[in-house]
């Protein structure tokens, strides 16, 4: 029986894209993903456990009064456990691999999957998995925070127009969520908070795993994809030849690193948040050599 690989991490692209790189080494994340390369059952499992605690992926402290109260802790883990070995698991496994596996972990092969919300639920998975190994994918704290505003408000722009034209008929069908997914990344402050958040929580479980933890840098990665890619998937247990690391990581942008130095706005940001960063390792001026 082998246990996950738990990628986690508040930047969602720079995880997303180590996601695929790693699935095209072989590690298996899902055969039913989103976007984000976030297998929709393990997504759905994390969401009940943040909200059946009164939280959600914007308010994920309240998963911290669960864990606190064994009994309720135990009842959480009895359940994912039950739903990992029920039919409902086929639509991560696919459906010919569930009916021959039933469950990820008679795989014959690494897995894991991808989700942001484990940042917080991990306590969780690893009452199921101790031996669960967690790649931990952190990015500078003003990039996420802009990255994040900028796709609430492109996804607000389009739920205004979705209830535009919806509006007359809410009546037989009234709307289940909200306008916005995430209503504090519509304010770079409250993204940046959001930030902190997760990487204050990302420290604390990193340092409780010890070598079954790893923290990846994304600007480090992207200065040298092929060497950290080859770290990662040795993490995993995956074993690519020098060749298959080359031509995955080929396709990497080395210019998405610190892209908040090029923007005025963004780096007096910075520095009006500059101990926050500088407590996860970041600076609040522009690297030497960056544009203002």
């Amino acid at each position: 029986m082998q246990s996950p690989i738990l990628l986690v991490g508040m930047h969602r692209s720079g995880t997303s894209m180590l996601t695929r790189m790693l699935a095209r080494l072989g590690l298996f994340v899902g055969k039913r993903v989103d976007g984000n390369e976030e297998s929709t059952f393990f997504q759905s499992l994390n969401e009940w456990a943040l909200r059946s605690a009164g939280g959600s992926w914007e308010r994920p402290h309240a998963i911290h009064a669960l864990l606190k109260k064994p009994e309720l802790r135990a009842l959480t883990t009895d359940y994912l456990r039950g739903m990992l070995r029920s039919p409902r698991v086929a639509s991560y496994l696919g459906v010919a691999s569930y009916l021959r596996h039933r469950t990820p972990e008679a795989l014959p092969g690494p897995w894991g999957f991808k989700d942001p919300r484990t940042t917080f639920t991990l306590p969780l998975w690893l009452d199921l998995f101790p031996d669960a190994r967690v790649v931990h994918v952190r990015r500078h704290g003003v990039d996420v925070a802009q990255s994040l505003l900028v796709r609430q408000e492109k996804d607000l722009d389009r739920a205004g127009a979705l209830h535009r034209r919806r509006r007359g008929v809410y009546w037989l069908r009234p709307k289940r969520g909200g306008f916005a997914h995430t209503v504090r990344a519509l304010s770079i402050e409250e993204g940046f908070g959001l930030w902190d958040e997760y990487l204050v929580e990302a420290d604390r479980r990193l340092a409780e795993l010890g070598d079954c933890g790893l923290d990846l840098r994304y600007e480090a990665f992207l200065d040298a994809p092929e060497e950290s890619l080859a770290r990662v998937a040795a993490f995993c247990g995956l074993t690519p030849s020098p060749e298959e690391l080359r031509a995955v990581a080929a396709g990497v942008q080395r210019g998405r690193a610190n892209a908040w130095s090029g923007e005025p706005e963004l780096v007096a940001f910075a520095g009006e948040v500059g101990p926050k960063l500088e407590a996860h390792g970041y600076v609040a001026a522009p690297p030497r050599g960056e544009p203002r």
